[in-house]
């Protein structure tokens, strides 16, 4: 029963593990595919964005494949837990969800196409679980870093909702909130499936598709 609740439970902060000082593990220095800095500071002119779409393994690999996305990184985020480890995470006792930071540059691609590259990569209304993966690490996310991706997303899923409800989908369960503190993954989940090929991808989208440009280009 506990083991249930964890999965469908997101802990209080005073619930949540407590977490460590500082991190526990390193990450690589560079993008296996993409071959740019892992971490920042990144270079002028490039916009961080932050999305949670299920398992960030076939995540990651969704966004280091669309045009204009500089690097991508593999996280946790969300939660209340400082620097998880993944077991941590899968307890269900951080807060936490996973994540993909994805790193862009504007110039070549608009914050509006990562939001449909989001919508359309996973079935957001299936609150805190992606397919077969289940728990509240799971769950569908964006975490905004300035106002205008937080009304540029909103606006998003308001128009995706649309689509999905004439098709036949429920309510769009997908928290959009300011970004809290983002926490890179192990080593060996940064770009899994390019060093495993053949890994577990467990997202899928709903086939509905999103339109793009909903929001307008300023405020």
């Amino acid at each position: 029963m506990l083991f249930n609740r964890q999965k469908n439970h997101l802990p209080t902060a005073e619930e949540a593990l407590p977490g460590r000082a500082e991190p526990a593990f390193g990450v690589p220095e560079r993008h296996t595919v993409l071959g740019n800095p892992l971490v920042g500071p990144y270079p002028e002119g490039l916009v961080v964005a932050d999305f949670g779409l299920g398992c960030f393994w076939g995540a990651e690999r969704k966004f280091w494949q669309a045009p204009g996305v500089w690097t991508t990184l593999a996280g946790y985020q969300g939660g209340h837990t400082p620097h998880p480890s993944y077991e941590e995470v899968c307890s269900g006792l951080t807060g936490h969800t996973e994540v993909v930071r994805v790193v862009f540059d504007p110039a070549l691609t608009s914050y509006a196409a990562l939001l449909k590259l989001f919508w359309e990569s996973h079935d957001p209304t299936q609150g805190f679980r992606q397919g077969n993966d289940v728990g509240t690490q799971y769950r569908s996310a964006v975490y905004t870093h300035s106002d205008l991706q937080q009304k540029e997303a909103e606006e998003s899923r308001a128009a995706y909702q649309a689509r999905l409800t004439g098709s036949g989908y429920g309510e769009i369960t997908t928290e959009i909130l300011p970004a809290g503190p983002f926490y890179p993954a192990e080593a060996y989940h940064q770009q899994y499936l390019d060093k495993n090929p053949g890994g577990y991808c467990g997202i899928g989208g709903t086939g509905v598709s999103c339109p793009i440009g909903v929001a307008p280009a300023d405020g």
